[in-house]
Order: structure tokens, then C-alpha cells, then sequence
């Protein structure tokens, strides 16, 4: 994770600064990353919930378009770049101690931000069987908008 971008967040200040200031100081951890918890702004649905790095912070604050970090792949992460559904910020808020965002988006396209092709990655539950065992029961009413095969190819 490169940082080749100038720095445009403030150094960490007191508690007190943190929780009360007007200054941006995310606190990214110790492998540079920030949660970043991602929901649909009109309706609240929790859509994802992925990293940023310093630098997909900042080209969000700069585009209004969401970029995450790939973990897997070790790279920045244009959301809806290959798919078409991309995330539109409306707004971006950060916890008491900033070190997790919170990003309210509207996607474009089908409105799929799951790489399964559904609206949430959120798209299963936990249950408890008869047998005491949890088991993930499927969201009926989150089908795929489009086929991850044809958008991503065969993995």
C-alpha cells in the first residue's frame, strides 16, 4: 500500500480533538487500513462493508465516487468499475474515535453492489436449527441483478 498522494488528513489530536473537532483524523490501523461500512442512502439497506487506505479515502472525498482497498488483490478498488454500479457518495460520516467510516451511496446500474450480483452482501441470515446448530438461510428478496459469470468472468 503506497501512499503517493499528498496527505490531506490531519495528524491525530487529543481524545478530546478526535471526538469533538472539526478535523479529519482517521485512525487507520497498523496495516493502514480503515472499516468502511457502506449503505444505500435512500433506504438505509447495509450494502457492504470493505477497507480503505489512505489513498481510497481520499480519491472518494475527491470524486464522490467510493474506492475501497482490495485486500486480495493489494490495489485500490474503483467500486462498480468492470460491473457498471458504481457508488455515488452522498454522504460520508466517521464514529467517535474516526476509525470507521460510515459512506451512504446511491449505485448506479442494476443497483447491484455485491460481487453475487445482489443489491447487499448481506443477502443471508443466521438461524438456529431444530437441532441447535446455526444454519444461513437466503434473503428471498435480494435475487441477483445480474450474472457474476458474465460480468467477472469464470473464476
Amino acid at each position: 500500500m503506497t501512499q503517493d498522494r499528498d496527505n490531506i488528513f490531519a495528524p491525530p489530536g487529543s481524545k478530546a480533538e478526535l471526538e469533538s473537532g472539526e478535523r479529519l483524523s482517521p485512525r487507520f490501523s497498523s496495516d493502514g487500513l480503515i472499516t468502511a461500512v457502506t449503505v444505500d442512502a435512500a433506504d438505509g439497506t447495509v450494502l457492504m462493508v470493505a477497507h480503505m487506505n489512505a489513498e481510497a479515502l481520499q480519491l472518494t472525498l475527491e470524486t464522490g465516487i467510493a474506492h475501497y482497498w482490495s485486500r486480495s488483490r493489494q490495489s485500490i478498488w474503483k467500486k462498480g468499475e468492470t460491473s457498471g454500479n458504481m457508488q455515488t457518495v452522498r454522504q460520508i460520516r466517521i464514529d467517535c474515535d474516526q476509525d470507521c467510516v460510515l459512506l451512504k451511496v446511491e449505485t448506479a446500474g442494476d443497483g447491484a453492489n455485491c460481487h453475487t450480483g445482489r443489491k447487499s452482501c448481506f443477502y443471508r441470515t443466521v438461524e438456529m436449527s431444530d437441532g441447535g446448530k446455526p444454519r444461513l438461510v437466503l434473503d428471498e428478496s435480494d435475487a441477483p441483478r445480474f450474472d457474476p459469470g458474465t460480468v467477472y468472468g469464470s473464476k
